[in-house]
């Protein structure tokens, strides 16, 4: 649509004093002596809907913004949904939408008994880094695909590393899934950020100070409202130029993301994150 475009040309050229997620990510990338060299972006409609003088639409925005930092070169790309109206041939009430709250905040047991424990496992970042590449903008149908996917998928690039299930069936006990349940841990985002800092075999992280202390295949755990619920988990791929995590993520699929998320509709001032170092020995 020719109006949407319009829409966006426009917004790429706004004001940077204008407070949104693309002036703050512009902010971000000055901050990081970054440049976006070029922007590219396509919408897929998925929804269409008409009343008696007007018609919603809702749509995934996919933009690919190629970045140079010092003599390095990316490109970073972001999968988000956006719905909007058309009355008498104008946009109105344009906005992205988010579903990254979920419910459970539930206490998650992390260590098993002796007899039951898994063993001794490796952890293979490299394999974990190919499928959190591999599937940032799909999903395995080996897995269920939950509307919050972030954790699920974190998850699966965890247990794609070598890590080691425990704790099935009891949904608040372990990290584990099963074809027709699972844990909290495995696809809640608040408990796998609990589940990491509590278990101490297996499956297990070790907290970090400062994310540039993480490498490939660690997690960042995202509390966006800083009110103790934790929102959101995202799987460390790569380093910038300057040592800082670029991360994968799904809900808003995303690759080569900078780990701060300044540039999400969900950050607020009061965001709180942890850093985890994975092991699975």
């Amino acid at each position: 649509m020719e109006k949407l475009k319009s829409y966006w040309l426009d917004f790429f050229a706004s004001d940077q004093n204008k407070e949104n997620w693309w002036s703050r990510k512009r902010k971000l990338f000055t901050e990081r002596n970054a440049k976006i060299v070029q922007i590219k972006g396509n919408g897929q409609l998925y929804r269409k809907l008409r009343y008696i003088d007007e018609r919603s639409y809702s749509y995934l925005l996919h933009l690919r913004f190629l970045v140079k930092q010092r003599e390095k070169l990316y490109m970073e790309e972001v999968i988000s949904p956006y719905t909007f109206s058309m009355v008498n041939g104008e946009i109105i009430d344009h906005q992205q939408h988010h579903v990254w709250i979920q419910n459970f905040k539930g206490k998650v047991v992390p260590d098993m008994d002796t007899e039951t424990s898994c063993k001794r496992a490796v952890y293979d970042r490299q394999r974990a880094v190919q499928y959190a590449e591999r599937w940032w903008n799909s999903y395995n149908p080996a897995y269920r695909t939950f509307e919050v996917d972030c954790t699920n998928y974190v998850s699966q690039c965890l247990f794609a590393g070598g890590a080691p299930m425990r704790g099935a069936p009891i949904r608040e006990r372990g990290w584990w899934y099963g074809k027709d349940s699972w844990s909290f841990s495995w696809a809640v985002a608040h408990s796998m950020r609990w589940y990491l800092s509590g278990s101490t075999q297996g499956l297990r992280g070790e907290e970090k100070e400062s994310p540039e202390e993480l490498i490939p295949g660690d997690v960042i755990c995202y509390d966006f409202s800083g009110d103790g619920r934790w929102d959101h988990n995202t799987i460390v791929v790569a380093k910038d130029a300057y040592g800082m995590p670029l991360v994968n993520a799904h809900t808003d699929n995303s690759r080569n993301r900078y780990w701060s998320y300044e540039d999400s509709s969900a950050w607020t001032p009061q965001i709180q994150y942890k850093f985890f170092r994975i092991h699975t020995e």
